[in-house]
């Protein structure tokens, strides 16, 4: 493990750009001359960008992943932001750079504090074989990368008692990255997140499922802590909680925002499902998801949901994820004094750890 963690040495990417250098999206103005709209296009996916002995030869696919959302933005058909996840190894750090987006934001870094929630022990004993060493070897392998100004942003990993098995190797937890869209008179909260996993942890049942649970509430807590209720937030990622019921039951005790999947399945919605969903809960067949909450001057809603990355001849299969692609409507007064030139605000978010 060490031989491997030393052979990944590359900073994450980071990027930044100003305001003054992004351009608006289109804003249309509704048939009531009052009400203006705008739309946002938010890609979450895990990459697969593990090293070996993990995996190995990802390194072709990998590259492949930032030519062909390099050449997305060149043609105006990128999502305007993506929520990456697994961007362990040095390929999946250039892949993520290489994409040319002009703000990208990291998640925890394998040297940030772990925050937990609690020090109580996890079901079972701790156990070296599978990783629970008590040393990260990478970072979270999140980042965000966004086509807007990037204006504030804030991280936190996951307590060293909240993970579970293999996953303990990598400093999970959850970043938030807050965008300026010029002419929209809010700006958006964007989190992104990687929660323990099940059968890969190789941890028995009741421990992963205990660490996932202490995550749910950690990602709970870092939310309420640096999001005001006023304003729109998406959260995505991989949750981890493909046909599980009792993982679902415990994040959803921590979490009231809104989840895409069950808005779209509503026939009433509007939303135009360009996927394959089967059953009456199709999150249940999926770990990636996102989820939304609308603020108050910026209303926010899906109405487009579509795969990427999912082996049709133009979108090749490149990561063991499909891409889960969502476009959300923004919409506002158009009265609504448009925000001043994007700046951070001092103060707004509590200093990362």
């Amino acid at each position: 493990m060490l031989l491997v963690a030393g052979c990944n040495t590359m900073a994450p990417p980071s990027a930044q750009v100003p305001c003054s250098a992004v351009p608006p999206p289109p804003i249309t103005l509704l048939d009531d001359g009052q009400t203006a709209t705008a739309t946002l296009s938010v890609l979450t996916y895990n990459m697969e960008g593990l090293s070996w002995p993990a995996r190995s030869g990802r390194g072709p696919s990998l590259s492949q992943i930032g030519q062909r959302l390099s050449a997305m933005r060149a043609a105006g058909t990128a999502p305007d932001v993506v929520l990456f996840q697994e961007m362990f190894s040095d390929a999946a750090k250039r892949a993520v750079a290489s994409t040319g987006y002009p703000a990208i934001h990291s998640g925890p870094h394998r040297t940030t504090r772990a925050r937990g929630s609690t020090r109580q022990k996890l079901p079972g004993n701790s156990n070296l074989q599978r990783g629970e060493i008590g040393i990260h070897f990478f970072g979270s392998g999140l980042a965000i990368a966004s086509r807007y100004a990037i204006v504030d942003t804030a991280r936190r990993a996951y307590g060293r008692k909240s993970c579970a098995g293999f996953d303990c190797l990598a400093n999970k937890g959850i970043a938030l990255a807050r965008i300026a869209i010029p002419g929209v008179p809010t700006l958006i909260d964007i989190y992104d997140t990687h929660m323990n996993s099940r059968g890969a942890s190789r941890a028995p049942a009741a421990r992963n499922l205990a660490a996932h649970d202490r995550q749910a509430l950690e990602a709970s807590e870092f939310i309420d802590r640096t999001h005001d209720d006023a304003t729109p937030l998406i959260f995505g990622g991989d949750f981890n909680m493909r046909h599980s019921e009792q993982r679902w039951e415990n994040f959803s005790r921590y979490q009231s925002l809104d989840l895409v999947h069950r808005i779209c399945a509503e026939p009433a919605s509007g939303c135009d499902v360009r996927m394959s969903w089967d059953g009456d809960e199709p999150w249940m067949d999926t770990q990636d998801l996102q989820f939304l909450w609308s603020g108050d001057s910026v209303r926010i809603r899906p109405i487009r949901v579509e795969a990427l990355f999912d082996g049709r001849p133009e979108s090749p299969r490149l990561s063991d994820h499909d891409g889960f692609l969502v476009t959300y409507e923004l919409r506002w007064k158009a009265s609504a004094t448009p925000a001043p030139a994007c700046r951070r605000n001092p103060g707004a978010l509590p200093p990362s750890p």
